[in-house]
């Protein structure tokens, strides 16, 4: 079997190097796509692949069409809204995730974040410290139970809200569950945001949930730029000259945030929370077995387009 390694952002050396291995070692040959310029390039690289390996690369429904022989698709990492997965189930290809395998990186991302600003973007004024202060995450998936463990570890009291799990698993996790969205935000000086971008989700982080955190509160978003409802952040902190920003994926409006809203508001210059060697290897490695396991097994465990 042909497995193309598609990636505009490349995966270290050291992660092609080992799926080439695995694929090899299981009788597959690797194809590379690597810092292609055009959506074309993709689409024509893969009409003779029959599985494919992408980051934050777009499998379009065109994508899909033009991959004749694809049986499967594996996102190294866990967000998927890049991946088509109505096209996939109509031409009959499996789309996984690889989960777990970027969660401590950007983990560690979030918590940095919320320092980071808690010390005005280290600049030369008073800043202040995380420990005593209260951490709501919002949902408490892979993602979520890692930056709690780590705040705890900081001196954190830590609450989180997710609707796909009950309030003993939360407890398990080591958080205090709230019972809805807006006590959430009513009650934290920090919200970590860890929800995928979905129809119900898209837009739903705006004026009413952000006017509503304390006094001096950071909204922490390491997730996706699509849940936050851009014009009602904007207005929370035109209102709030308190309320602080921080995120890993760029609002469309940061140029007039940042000159509005100055120290108030960061943005990193790229996603930033999978970029660590670890998880950069971790990822490729995972998908690259799951895509060996599944043609000699048939094991579909991440299937996504179920």
């Amino acid at each position: 079997m042909k497995i193309l390694l598609a990636t505009q952002k490349p995966f270290a050396a050291a992660a092609v190097e080992g799926i080439r291995k695995i694929a090899g070692d299981a009788g597959h040959e690797l194809l590379l796509l690597e810092k292609y310029e055009s959506q074309d390039d993709l689409v024509k690289a893969v009409s003779d692949a029959d599985a494919m390996i992408v980051r934050s690369d777009k499998v379009t429904k065109e994508v899909v069409e033009a991959a004749g022989k694809l049986k499967i698709v594996v996102r190294a990492g866990a967000g998927y809204d890049n991946i088509d997965l109505a096209a996939c189930t109509e031409h009959g290809v499996v789309a996984m995730n690889t989960p777990g395998q970027n969660s401590n990186a950007v983990a560690e991302l979030a918590i940095a974040l919320m320092i980071y600003m808690s010390r005005t973007q280290f600049t030369p004024s008073t800043g202040m410290e995380i420990q005593g202060k209260t951490l709501g995450i919002q949902a408490f998936g892979n993602v979520g139970r890692l930056v709690g463990s780590k705040a705890e570890a900081l001196g954190m009291k830590v609450k989180a809200l997710d609707p796909f799990l009950p309030d003993d698993a939360i407890r398990a996790g080591g958080a205090e569950p709230v019972d809805s969205l807006e006590a959430l935000y009513r009650s934290c000086d920090f919200v970590s945001i860890h929800i995928p971008a979905t129809p119900q989700t898209i837009g739903s982080i705006g004026y009413e949930l952000v006017s509503s955190m304390p006094k001096g509160a950071t909204l922490v978003n390491t997730a996706r730029k699509e849940v936050i409802d851009e014009a009602g952040l904007m207005k929370a902190l035109e209102e709030r000259q308190d309320l602080k920003y921080v995120t890993d994926v760029a609002p469309d409006n940061l140029a007039t945030m940042q000159e509005k809203f100055g120290l108030r508001v960061f943005a990193t210059p790229k996603k930033m929370g999978a970029q660590t060697a670890e998880a950069n290897v971790n990822a490729g490695l995972a998908a690259a077995r799951q895509i060996v396991d599944f043609f000699a097994t048939g094991n579909t465990k991440f299937q996504l387009n179920k």
